[in-house]
């Protein structure tokens, strides 16, 4: 057929990326057997990263043949989470080594920049990558460091060529509590009587209540009043545990999983059989590979002795994403999407994960439940101070003698914290100010140190106790520097997805940047981000300015 004087039909070729067949099979193989379930997306670019070094754009255009998804879908996944690294063609491999760097406001208070600089210096880039990260989760033993998989403690007492060439960069594992000494224990008795009615959901619950147990991720929302909900409603239901504590300062839940991880397990088999769940996903940060790797072996463990039986836990990675902390944007993580939180109305109580009814909790909640039940909900009730209910896992870092958590009554002020649980400040400083709850809570100053610590007691100071993790601030601290270290955090974390969190963080740090504390600048784009961001990122990131601006006058002074 002619079309034209000069013109002939040409073999028609398909346009964009073009499949390679070694590339697809590359990833078949490291595939195997594993479900192509869309949900599985995330848990597959962990393989690729893992075995690869990085994403290569020829792997992600064959992942998206296995799976049969669009190359878009797979990429704007992919690009969305930190901790993966897209290599288009042409470009260069990251280097084999990849040693993180927090950044954030513990660390930076003990010379976060310094040792970066100093890990940077003489170190060649093609073997050795430094990267400056938001919080890892180890406030305790800033500046923290992570080579690796491995977590490096007291970086400033060993020598930078100690970090950078260790041979050894796998997980290093703690001494934990395994099944078998945690059934020998008493562990799982309960979870057995549970299954066999002598406890029915309704009585679970009303002990959570009596107990005063509550959400301890942030929210503080009533352990049995969610229990009783999601009971109600129809099934398939999930539970879902929330272990991606990103909050900078927060590392209670690390501290519990790499020493009782059974705790939450079995916490977590009672909460899903008292709903009636039909599948427990646990959604643990990829920052902790010691722990993903107990929580890997101990659910083996558990199937393996029989434990495990009609409700199955499965395990789902992070990959570097703050925003995935908001219950809504993990449940998208866990369907293998980006981590946009969703709108609300409805809740993921009534349309959760898969579109289906889920309670969502938080690692320490569960934690506790053994507790409870067993020992009673009046003595977990009477551990509270000043009238609050319970024991409170606070995460305490910055200037003080003795970091860590600490295990304390709700309701304990922060100079009884300081003094009776953290040996005081650090020789040469003097209280000057503190968080109360992570980056958003808010900072307080000493002269609010007599304040009860528990959900709601703070309100009046336009502050909050959040995942309780406390920074303490010295007289040696610049609270300017301290905010604008939190609103960098914000500015790196949002999700993007909204304009007043995109552009609120990113105008407000530059601002604070520039030396610009224009009190009533500030407070016109505080109040469209509260007032306008979808979730609580935008709402609360510009607390800890606000608080500056409120609490500590005397630092415009200078």
């Amino acid at each position: 057929m002619s079309f034209g004087k000069g013109l002939s039909r040409k073999p028609s070729q398909p346009k964009g990326r073009q499949l390679e067949d070694t590339a697809l099979s590359e990833v078949v193989a490291l595939l195997g057997d594993e479900p192509r379930r869309r949900d599985l997306l995330i848990e597959h670019l962990h393989k690729i990263q893992d075995h690869f070094g990085c994403l290569e754009a020829r792997h992600l255009r064959a992942l998206a043949e296995e799976m049969k998804l669009s190359q878009a879908e797979v990429y704007e996944v992919a690009s969305f989470y930190h901790h993966f690294d897209i290599v288009r063609e042409g470009e260069d491999k990251p280097a084999p080594v990849t040693v993180r760097v927090c950044d954030s406001v513990t660390c930076a208070l003990k010379g976060a920049d310094a040792l970066a600089a100093a890990l940077q210096n003489g170190v060649d880039p093609a073997r050795v990558r430094i990267q400056k990260v938001p919080c890892i989760g180890r406030c305790n033993t800033a500046p923290a460091v992570q080579v690796g998989k491995r977590a490096v403690d007291d970086a400033t007492e060993i020598s930078v060529r100690a970090v950078l060439f260790e041979d050894d960069t796998a997980a290093r594992l703690p001494d934990y509590v395994g099944l078998e000494a945690y059934r020998a224990d008493g562990g799982y008795q309960l979870l057995e009587r549970v299954r066999n009615g002598e406890f029915n959901a309704a009585a679970l619950a009303d002990k959570a209540l009596e107990a005063g147990l509550r959400g301890l991720g942030g929210a503080g929302f009533p352990t049995g009043s969610k229990w009783k909900i999601v009971h109600d409603l129809p099934g398939p239901k999930y539970l879902t545990i929330n272990g991606d504590e990103g909050e900078p300062g927060t590392f209670k839940d690390r501290y519990h999983l790499e020493r009782d991880p059974h705790r939450l397990l079995e916490g977590a088999l009672i909460a899903a059989h008292a709903i009636s769940a039909a599948r427990v996903y646990l959604y643990m940060r990829d920052e902790y590979p010691a722990v993903l790797y107990i929580l890997k072996t101990e659910i083996e463990a558990l199937r393996a002795a029989g434990i495990i039986t009609d409700i199955d836990i499965e395990l789902r990675r992070g990959a570097g994403a703050y925003i995935c902390g908001e219950e809504s944007a993990m449940i998208e993580s866990i369907e293998g999407k980006r981590g946009l939180p969703r709108h609300r109305p409805p809740f993921i109580a009534q349309v959760g994960l898969f579109g289906r009814p889920t309670l969502n909790h938080n690692v320490e909640t569960l934690f506790w439940i053994r507790d409870i039940v067993e020992k009673g909900p009046d003595w977990f009730a009477s551990q509270g101070r000043r009238d609050h209910k319970g024991f409170r896992s606070f995460s305490v870092s910055g200037r003080v003698k003795e970091p860590g958590v600490k295990l304390a009554p709700a309701g304990i002020t922060m100079n009884e914290l300081l003094e009776e649980y953290c040996g005081g400040m650090e020789d040469g400083h003097s209280f000057k100010g503190y968080l109360p709850g992570g980056a958003s809570g808010g900072i307080l100053p000493a002269s609010l140190g007599d304040e009860p610590l528990d959900f709601g007691t703070l309100d009046k100071h336009d502050c909050f106790i959040g995942s309780h993790a406390i920074v303490v601030f010295s007289d040696q601290d610049d609270m300017r520097d301290v905010a604008l270290n939190l609103m960098r955090f914000f500015k790196h974390e949002s999700c993007g997805q909204c304009t007043p969190c995109r552009s609120g963080t990113e105008k407000m740090e530059q601002l604070l940047a520039a030396g610009d504390w224009d009190e009533a600048k500030i407070s016109d784009l505080d109040a469209v981000m509260r007032s306008a961001s979808i979730c609580g990122l935008g709402q609360a990131a510009s607390n800890p300015v606000a608080s500056v601006l409120k609490f500590f006058p005397e630092e415009f002074e200078r």
